[in-house]
Formats: C-alpha cells, structure tokens, sequence
C-alpha cells in the first residue's frame, strides 16, 4: 500500500472495527472532533495505564496527581498563555483554507529530507557495503545543496518567530514557491497571530465574573500544586509529578485524523530538580522516553529526535520525539527543559512562596523543572500505524492488528465451534472463569473462519476454540493472532498462559 491508502486504511479500519468514530456522526460530524468506541477505548486505557505505571511504578521519586479542568484565571496569565499562546496563521486565497505558517514551511523542509533520503538510498545501493552515509551526506553536491536549504530556512524562520517578524515569515513562504496543498496556489494572505485559548464562564450569567479557559495543557495543574505534593509527599529533590487528562485548543489546522485535534488528553510529568542539574536531567529523560517507545514495538528507524528550531520562552532546550506516519514525520512527544520559569511566574502572580528546602544546603530556592509531554491520540495514532498488517495467507488477504498483547482490547475469545451439543455451555464457563483477570470475549456467530478473521483484525492475541473433545479431554485449542499456530492446551492453563502474555508487566520489565 502507498503511504496515503496505508492512512485511508488506518481511518477505515479504526471506524469499522469499534476505535475510533467522526463524533456526533449522525449529525454529519463535528470537525476536528472523535470518539473513541469500544476497542479504541480499551486500547487508549491500556496505553495511559501503561504510561502511567511506567513513570510512577518504575520511579520510586514520581507520584500522580489528578488536577481540575477548571482553573483560576491568572494562572493562565503568569504562564504567559494569554498573551503568548499563539501561532502564526495563514490563508489561501483560492482554497479558502487556513494554515499554520511554520509547519507549511516545515512541512516543505520534509519534502526536501525526502530528496536527500532518496538520494543516500541510491548512493547506498551503488557502493553496498563500502558505502559511507555520513562521508556521503558531507561530499555529496546534491545533498550538501538541499541541507544548506533546510538550513537556511530554519535560521530564518527561528529569527522570525523570536522577532515577531510576521512578513519575514511570509516572504520565506514565497521565495521557496511553497503551495496550498488543495488548491495549488501560492496566492497567500498575510501571516497573522491567533490565540488558540477556548473562554467560558463559571457562572450562567455571563460577564458575572472573570474569564475562564479550558485548560490548553495539563502542566499549570502539576505547577500550582508543586508545593501541595512536596510537602504532604514529603518528597525530596529531585522528584517528578505525572498526570493524563484532557486539554483544548482551537488549532488553525486540525485535520489528519486524530493527529491534531481541538479536544485531545495529554500524558505529562514534570520531573523538579536543583537548578544547575537540569541539562543532566533532559538528557536522561531524552534517552529513557525513546527507550520506552521502543518497547511499544515502535520500528526505531521510524523514530528521532529534532531539536526545537525556536525555544519556547520558558525553555534552554528542547527536543521533539518524532514518528514517520504515513503521511510524514510528526511530533508526537516534546521533552523541554522549562528552567524555573514556571514556579517563579506563579510565585509572582499569586504572592505565594513556590520554593524548596534544601536541608543539606540549608537554603530555599526555587527548582528547575523537566518535562516529557506525550498526546495519548498521537500515541494511539502510532500503535495503529505499527500494528496495521495486510498478509497473504493462502491466496485470501488477512488484515491483523499486531498490537503488543498487553495493549490489545481484547485479551482472548472464547469460540464454541458449533452452536449445540454443549459446546456454548462449556465455553460459558471458561468465560466466567476469565472475564475477571482479562478483558474476554465469547461469540458463537459465524464460521470459525470468519471469527477468527474479526479477531485478527481487533488485535486479539488468543483465540480459544471449544471442541467436541473439550468436553470429554478438558483441553481446548488456543491459536496465537501473529503466527496463527495453534495447539491443544487443558482448559485449567488458559489463564496462565494469556497472563504471560498480555500482563502489563511484559513490558514494564524491557524498559
């Protein structure tokens, strides 16, 4: 499959198999906006569950927390996302669609990337094994031209984006003939700021009180209650506070399925240090957060790091996690060093001392802070990219989700072969007996042929098949999703071997 109908696929599959629906679908839809069904949603509670442990198990130093949607009105001033949570927007005349400026530029860069890949490819197929990518990248004329471009662009749009340069931005736009990708144009508006904070009121009148926002990222909830965890946690430097939940945010562009969206949940911990140890701390967490996606499954060739061309303004450094999805590489994870840019901002708005007691120092100062943020959407967008397999078995095609065990929705199916002589009652009870330690399924309708197929394509990773000779031998057969082997196993092992398999601590303990 090309790259674009791999994507159709994924969209489809997601919809026809219960993960993931266009909301308020009866109504035509609401852009920008989904629900997850009943596979998507277990699949999306495995991977926060498995975040989650994988910072707090792992760590003996980070705790959770659970912080409110709704927050005071200054936090969102003293974090500067009233005055500065903006990106730059620009239209096509001829389309009438709206763009960010800087991925549109980014996005070209990609382009460009693509070129020189193609170009070390052929390279490498020439010379085979003496073939030297790093010389190459350096001597060859070609690739040393299209990364001075790639160069030249992100210097230029890094002082554009620092100086407030708006027209600068437009202007590298048109020197590089960058297009709207529906029209084919390069008919452009200006480059203007847009705030994409969501208002609200806390009372039914309206104008009865300040402002509210829907929170634009879980962080400032972790920020505020830095003390409220230190203290009654009795936590000492250095420590984290790891928190999933719900953020908003009006996005100028929000297509590419559940990529980018207006209402999506994050997975994020802030991770508090001594100030002059910080750096030490982002490296560490850079490598650890790769590590943990390559548990996932995660193709590695398929991953890297790209550093931030424009620091955010509470940052000393930064670096993007990103994912070759089908239709390119993409952030799905941001690893930042915040400095304490954060607590003191908020130290100064609300009055209140934010700062640590060093007992071994014997002072008070305010800590550093790392943070690792991940979209759990984006995070799902990936596990499906992955999993998504199209095999030839026998002249028929099978579609499989081969997703890692622990993470499938549904554990095993339990799969009376006929629908008499016992065979449902028998595989009743071994449903009861499991349905409490796995999520389990049970289903009589169709061939077996066909279940077997629904459950390849759902990610089951065990099918259990109820015989006639399960009801005299107490043994059934279980088939194995990725290899589709199967073997005559006793009914009494079943929840061994599906425990083996799928406990979230498989992968806990590769990390």
């Amino acid at each position: 499959m090309s790259d674009n109908n791999l994507f159709e696929k994924i969209i489809s599959h997601a919809k026809e198999y219960g993960f993931v629906f266009p909301s308020s679908d009866i109504y035509g839809g609401l852009a920008a906006v989904y629900d997850y069904g009943q596979n998507g949603v277990e699949l999306r509670n495995n991977l926060r569950q498995f975040w989650y442990l994988s910072m707090t198990r792992l760590h003996a130093n980070i705790v959770g927390l659970d912080s409110s949607i709704f927050m005071h009105p200054k936090i969102w001033k003293a974090s500067g996302h009233v005055d500065g949570f903006n990106d730059p927007m620009i239209d096509n005349k001829d389309s009438k669609k709206r763009y960010r400026a800087d991925v549109l530029i980014e996005e070209h860069q990609e382009k460009i990337r693509q070129k020189i890949a193609k170009e070390v490819t052929k390279a490498a197929t020439r010379f085979g094994d003496s073939f030297d990518e790093t010389q190459f990248r350096q001597t060859n004329p070609r690739v040393m031209e299209y990364q001075e471009r790639i160069d030249t662009m992100n210097g230029i749009l890094k002082t554009a984006l620092e100086s407030g340069d708006l027209n600068q931005i437009k202007e590298l736009i048109e020197s590089e003939g960058i297009v709207c990708p529906i029209s084919g144009s390069k008919n452009w508006t200006d480059v203007r700021q847009f705030n994409l904070m969501y208002s609200t009121q806390m009372n039914a009148l309206e104008g009865a009180d300040e402002d509210l926002y829907l929170r634009p990222e879980t962080a400032q909830g972790i920020f505020v209650n830095f003390l409220n965890v230190q203290k009654t946690g009795r936590m000492k430097l250095p420590f984290g506070i790891a928190q999933t939940g719900k953020a908003f945010r009006n996005e100028i562009v929000a297509r590419q399925f559940i990529m980018r969206m207006k209402e999506f949940e994050q997975m994020e911990m802030q991770f508090f240090c001594k100030p002059g140890t910080e750096l030490q701390w982002y490296e560490y967490w850079k490598q650890w957060r790769m590590r943990w996606h390559g548990v996932l499954g995660t193709d590695e060739k398929k991953l890297r790091f790209h550093d931030h061309v424009k620091l955010a303004h509470y940052a000393n450094a930064a670096v993007d996690i990103e994912y070759d999805f089908p239709f390119g590489f993409k952030e799905v994870e941001g690893i930042h060093s915040r400095t304490d840019f954060d607590l003191s901002q908020h130290e100064q708005f609300s009055g209140k001392k934010l700062r640590y007691f060093d007992a071994e120092a014997n002072e008070s100062y305010i800590p550093y802070v790392v943070e690792t943020s991940i979209g759990l959407d984006r995070l799902f967008l990936v596990v499906m990219s992955e999993a998504l397999q199209e095999e030839e078995v026998n002249g028929d095609t099978r579609t499989v989700l081969k997703l890692p065990p622990a993470l499938a929705p549904i554990k095993c199916a339990i799969l009376p072969l006929v629908k008499k002589d016992g065979l449902p009652e028998l595989a009743e009870k071994i449903y009861e007996a499991l349905r409490f330690d796995f999520n389990t399924f049970i289903e009589d309708k169709d061939s077996i042929g066909k279940r077997y197929r629904r459950m390849d394509a759902i990610g089951t990773p065990f099918c259990v098949t109820v015989d006639h000779d399960s009801l005299t031998q107490g043994d059934v057969t279980i088939r194995y999703r990725d290899t589709m082997e199967q073997e005559r196993v006793p009914i009494d092992s079943l929840r061994e071997i599906i425990e083996a398999a799928t406990s979230m601590k498989t992968l806990l303990k590769q990390i």
